[in-house]
């Protein structure tokens, strides 16, 4: 449901959070913590559940992913320090199982562009199988004019259209790019301003989205309704991309400078209830390539559910 007014926005604040101010279900991107899924996917989604985390959201490629997206991915994958992907060697129903013995939700899967625009049945198939509303978009193209970023609108909302159709929704998640002016513009507005609200979300990085120099609390405020979905992380110092954060380089050039949520400079006791108010519905930690997976994990998780 798009939150067409307060009232409505009120309604699924309530539904998400209950009676208590509180974050009931707390996430965790699965990026955090590839080495130990390698290992053991089981063992790791109950230690996850053990520390009290309620959602997961797994990242692409799948086995049902293009060619062209998997090719991408292992170009990447030597400098991670590990290869997989997806649901780690495991069909969708045998995922489906463990989340529920571990009473784990999956609200949503990170799929890359080649997967969203050709295999979209594919991908809410498996979707719908373990649960997941959301088929996420995870960066997009950086481009050199305006034209270029209308015609990234015009296509997120032809996906969003098909994604609708077999019932899941897309959503975006801006890495950094596009952020920074351009002719008078900044991109990622014309994006917001092009796109259809009622068949493209959006899922902020707060992590990034500063790192791309955004006021994350104003981006909030103006886009109210649209972000239903957010990367919690923290920033050790404010650090700046290199370039336009438009390719992997630039983002690991910043692994180093990320925190436990709650451990860093960003003030996510203020940047928490500013997205509960703007709509967001799904809170989602990713220390992305965990150095320390449960304790980072344990330490974000009772930073976030002691927030008020």
């Amino acid at each position: 449901m798009v939150t067409g007014s307060m009232f409505a926005t009120r309604l699924n604040a309530e539904s998400f959070f209950g009676h208590s101010a509180s974050l009931k279900k707390i996430g965790v991107q699965l990026f955090s913590i590839p080495k130990l899924l390698e290992k053991d996917f089981a063992g790791t989604m109950q230690k996850v559940a053990s520390i009290g985390y309620k959602e997961i959201e797994f990242f692409g490629p799948y086995p049902f992913s293009p060619q062209q997206e998997k090719d991408g991915w292992n170009a990447v994958t030597p400098s991670l320090g590990f290869s997989g992907s997806g649901f780690f060697g495991l069909s969708a129903r045998e995922v489906r199982k463990i989340l529920d013995e571990n009473g784990l939700i999956a609200p949503s899967m990170h799929s890359g562009l080649p997967t969203l625009e050709n295999n979209m049945s594919q991908l809410a198939e498996a979707a719908n199988s373990i649960g997941a509303k959301y088929v996420v978009l995870p960066s997009a193209q950086t481009h050199t004019t305006l034209d270029g970023y209308r015609s990234q609108a015009d296509l997120f909302n032809k996906i969003g259209v098909e994604a609708q159709k077999h019932g899941v929704r897309f959503a975006y998640h801006n890495h950094g790019n596009g952020l920074k002016e351009m002719d008078g513009t900044v991109p990622f507005d014309l994006i917001m301003k092009n796109t259809d609200r009622k068949t493209v979300f959006f899922q902020m990085d707060v992590y990034w989205m500063t790192a791309g120099g955004v006021d994350v609390l104003s981006y909030l405020e103006k886009y109210k309704g649209r972000f239903r979905l957010m990367h919690v992380k923290d920033m050790a110092k404010p650090v700046r991309f290199s370039g336009d954060g438009g390719d992997p380089t630039q983002w690991i050039s910043l692994f180093p400078y990320l925190e436990d949520a709650g451990s860093g400079v960003l003030d996510l006791k203020a940047i928490i209830p500013a997205a509960r108010k703007s709509g967001v519905d799904h809170f989602i930690v990713e220390r992305d390539l965990a150095p320390q997976p449960e304790v980072n994990l344990r330490k974000s998780f009772e930073f976030l559910s002691a927030l008020k």
